[in-house]
């Protein structure tokens, strides 16, 4: 009897000295990027202005601005959008509802699984010989949008199908009971209740390439730019890029410049994922989920 009190004692113990580990690891952990955040806002505040957000980068620091990478970034991002929601959930719904189980379709799921850790380099990689070289689309948009819709394209596809399996399947049969055909059941059944999911999974794909970096250098995706990109085939810049290029210069406002593009960068970020929370709950409402 003694020994099971020292053993549920012992264990009680245990998990006091775990939670308060756990406890320091994520105070470090916020610690840091609170840290992080007050040195970029302290840096960067006081440059935002509608000057800053309406000039095009400059030599001069104090008449640099961030009107060209702010509309690549948007433009790439819009393009992009247009290729990996009906190819995503498209191909979501395909592997979830009608392939058949059987090694192919393991291999392609197991495939798409391990292709969603791959590092972005490798998709810059993949989208300078396949889309800037072999389809010769150059520098441009569009060649950069392609690029990151082949990164964000797994998770993409992965959010949907987890939604698309958290669907019931009493629905399923009720609509197939009804008469309706299987397709039908999908588009008027199936996706709308999983529609919370399959928007959020878009959104937070969207959001970690608005932020990557380190495919569109790999594509060539140029550092300077002082007009407007007219068509998708235009050269651009985006961000992120405007970003490093400041960074990487040795005079101190170049820095502030590059700590108020971060704060847009972030506030880009954090309105995305607004969105995402606005249109879930908006979802779940209306289909009371």
């Amino acid at each position: 009897m003694n020994d099971l009190k020292k053993l549920i004692l012992q264990k009680k113990f245990n998990e006091k000295i775990f939670i308060l580990i756990s406890i320091l690891f994520l105070s470090f952990a916020l610690l840091t990027l609170i840290l992080l955040l007050t040195d970029i806002f302290i840096d960067g505040f006081p440059v935002l202005s509608l000057k800053f957000l309406l000039s095009y980068p400059s030599r001069k620091p104090e008449e640099a601005g961030i009107l060209s990478p702010l509309v690549g970034s948007l433009y790439v991002m819009a393009v992009m959008i247009i290729f990996i929601v009906p190819v995503g959930i498209g191909a979501a719904i395909y592997l979830e509802e009608f392939a058949p189980k059987n090694f192919l379709t393991n291999l392609i799921e197991i495939n798409i699984a391990n292709l969603a850790g791959v590092p972005s380099i490798i998709y810059g990689l993949l989208g300078l010989e396949i889309f800037v070289r072999f389809f010769k689309l150059g520098r441009s948009i569009l060649a950069g949008s392609l690029t990151l819709s082949l990164l964000v394209l797994p998770i993409v596809i992965m959010a949907t199908r987890e939604s698309i399996r958290l669907v019931p399947s009493s629905i399923r049969e009720a609509s197939l009971a009804l008469g309706a055909t299987k397709w039908q059941t999908i588009k008027n059944q199936v996706l709308p209740l999983a529609m919370p999911g399959i928007l959020t999974g878009i959104i937070l794909a969207v959001s970690r390439a608005i932020g990557e970096t380190a495919p569109l250098i790999t594509i060539g995706a140029l550092t300077y730019i002082a007009f407007l990109p007219s068509t998708p085939l235009s050269p651009f810049t985006v961000l992120p890029i405007q970003i490093f290029n400041w960074v990487s210069r040795p005079q101190k406002a170049f820095h502030h410049n590059a700590a108020g593009a971060i704060i847009v960068l972030l506030f880009l970020t954090f309105m995305l994922n607004l969105t995402s929370i606005i249109l879930r709950n908006y979802y779940r409402k209306k289909y009371k989920l």
